[in-house]
């Protein structure tokens, strides 16, 4: 490089030191330092506040999160403790600490200690019947709703209004310590009698799929009758036509007890042509486990029920059958197995206040139903003080004249009676 080129590029890179310096210097461009210093000094402090209130939220969010999960594996390890308790180990104390803990927690904890409970009692159930009613009486209505037992069909009904506080008895109602009980009363013959239920009617709302079921019930009951109908509408008209039936005038040489054995054949018949031709042999394959007609040995052998017939019977039953009966909920049989079936407050019997109707016309025709037609035994047992009635598929039935819980005589305002009244041995209709 020549002595020329050389000052040529120093004096270039001076010129340039002294540009960047000018430019750049605070006297020259105090604002835009000032700025820029300011924004330097503001940024972080902005990003630090919002870095602050996000880590609060997502701590907060992770602290909910974090008690949720505890308080439902602490629920989840309640459950098992409840079902894993051996069933002959479980006693009428424990039922009593049970309600003790759902009195005293609440939400989500409230509802595994209500679900123990009901364990609780269906284990009571299965290893101690008689334990288990004498529990039931004690702790129902005033520490468990009625209709929160396994199994209401030999619990004694006691009024409920509320259970007492002691602390403050001004604002809590009472329970009725009066129990309601059958009451023995002779009618005008001399022949034992039984209390009406004196419980407040139930108001039943029937749906399109009722209406129609009662509709084609009628039907039937007036074709396997022989003609008997009636213009009174819904199930006051189908109660008309069975009570007709039932105190007709019989012909000479038929007596009432072979007239009973004539309505058990009518409803039968009534209840096949509901279920129409397909039902009953799928029931009977697949519920009951007896084998169709192929032609081999094996032809009409019962291998069941299955396991599952009464428990499946009991959910679906509900919604068929609710036109004749009203409402119901599946719930445990004596034996505290799956299977069975409470009503609520049959809409036959309130409707009819009729121990007849209700004996010949729909308990033991049902059971006769169930064990020859389809092969599953059932055992139907009215509850004459509350109207309540349970069902228990796979149960075998009890002679209702060897049935103590089945009261003898009729009822005490039995329209029935009054129509039979002077008529020779009609005390087969009542029992």
């Amino acid at each position: 490089m020549s002595r020329r080129s050389a000052l040529l590029i120093g004096a270039a890179a001076l010129a340039s030191a002294s540009f960047t310096a000018t430019a750049f210097s605070p006297s020259s461009c105090g604002l835009l330092v000032s700025t820029k210093r300011v924004t330097t000094k503001l940024a972080p402090r902005k990003t630090t506040l919002h870095s602050s209130l996000s880590n609060n939220d997502d701590d907060d969010v992770l602290n909910k999160l974090s008690a949720e999960l505890k308080e439902l594996a602490e629920c989840s390890s309640l459950i098992y403790n409840y079902l894993s308790k051996p069933d002959k180990s479980v006693s009428a104390e424990d039922v009593v600490l049970a309600c003790d803990a759902v009195d005293a927690s609440s939400k989500l904890r409230q509802k595994s200690h209500e679900f123990g409970r009901y364990q609780l009692l269906v284990k009571l159930l299965k290893s101690d019947y008689d334990a288990y009613v004498t529990t039931a009486e004690f702790l129902s209505p005033s520490r468990i709703p009625r209709g929160e037992l396994p199994n209401v069909q030999d619990v004694v009904y006691v009024p409920f209004t509320a259970a007492v506080n002691e602390d403050d008895a001004t604002e809590d109602t009472t329970v009725d310590t009066n129990v309601v009980a059958v009451t023995a009363v002779t009618g005008e013959d001399g022949q034992p009698l039984v209390a009406d239920c004196t419980l407040e009617e139930l108001a039943y709302n029937d749906s399109p799929l009722d209406k129609l079921l009662l509709s084609i019930f009628r039907n039937l009951v007036t074709t396997h009758t022989g003609g008997v109908t009636s213009d009174i509408p819904g199930i006051k008209g189908l109660l008309a036509q069975g009570r007709q039936y039932m105190t007709m005038e019989l012909p000479e040489g038929v007596t009432y007890e072979d007239h009973t054995k004539a309505q058990h054949t009518m409803v039968k018949n009534t209840l096949g042509g509901l279920m129409t031709p397909v039902l009953p042999p799928f029931y009977r394959i697949f519920m009951s486990g007896i084998v169709p007609k192929l032609g081999t040995d094996y032809d009409g052998k019962q291998i069941g029920p299955w396991f599952y017939a009464p428990w499946l019977t009991s959910m679906v039953t509900p919604t068929f059958f609710g036109f004749l009966v009203g409402p119901s909920k599946p719930n445990r049989r004596s034996d505290g197995q799956r299977g069975g079936l409470v009503v609520e407050k049959c809409k036959f019997l309130q409707e009819s206040g009729c121990k007849g109707l209700c004996l010949h016309q729909c308990k033991l025709p049902a059971q006769e139903f169930f064990k020859e037609e389809l092969g599953l035994s059932l055992t139907v047992k009215p509850n004459f003080v509350t109207q309540e009635c349970q069902w228990s598929f796979g149960e075998e039935p009890v002679d209702v004249v060897e049935d103590d819980s089945f009261p003898k005589g009729c009822l005490v305002g039995c329209d029935s009676r009054k129509v039979m009244s002077g008529r020779k041995s009609t005390d087969v209709l009542c029992m």
